[in-house]
């Protein structure tokens, strides 16, 4: 069998978002294995949009990506309570194209976020919006990184081996789930 394909979804578009970083660390303890981050800066959802010039080219590779990814990881910040405006543009448009990219996937969800519960809310409310996707979105271990900005060194490892181990734990669980 081959290596795994790992994909990365941000529900941040900044290049140090902690996000990136959870998910770059997540790769990292899933390895072996390719990591693909995907780009996110869609157009927002226009159904005018898509009846006069279809599906951006964007968005289907990113529809392919999750398609041809043996496994998902998507970290969202947390605005407002919820997720990231950009992560639900991302899965309204993927939704729009043809096929059920997120049909069966393995799917791992984490939070980085600036306040104490580190993001549960708004990995709370993402799991409902996989719902209709029908993902085998893991139950757990649960990764809440609260006070984000202060839990990464300068190399952009985590500095808290208790984050570490737990996210460790949800990679493991992941590799098992896509069957590696």
């Amino acid at each position: 069998m081959s290596e795994p394909i790992l994909l990365g979804l941000s529900g941040s578009l900044r290049q140090d978002a902690t996000n990136r970083k959870l998910l770059r660390e997540a790769a990292r303890l899933f390895a072996p294995g390719t990591f693909i981050e995907a780009d996110l800066n869609l157009p927002l959802y226009d159904g005018d949009l898509e009846i006069g010039a279809g599906v951006p080219e964007a968005v289907q590779r990113l529809a392919d990506q999750i398609a041809q990814a043996h496994a998902v990881i998507i970290s969202t910040p947390e605005y407002n309570k919820g997720p990231s405006g950009v992560l639900k543009n991302a899965l309204d448009w993927v939704s729009r194209t043809k096929g059920k990219p997120w049909m069966d996937k393995p799917v791992a969800v984490m939070s980085a976020a600036a306040g104490r519960a580190g993001g549960e809310r708004a990995q709370m409310i993402l799991r409902s919006f996989m719902v209709p996707f029908q993902p085998r979105v893991l139950s757990g271990p649960e990764i809440h990184l609260a006070d984000s900005s202060n839990e990464f060194d300068a190399d952009g490892r985590l500095a808290s081996d208790r984050y570490e181990h737990t996210l460790h734990d949800l990679m493991q669980k992941l590799r098992a789930e896509a069957g590696f």
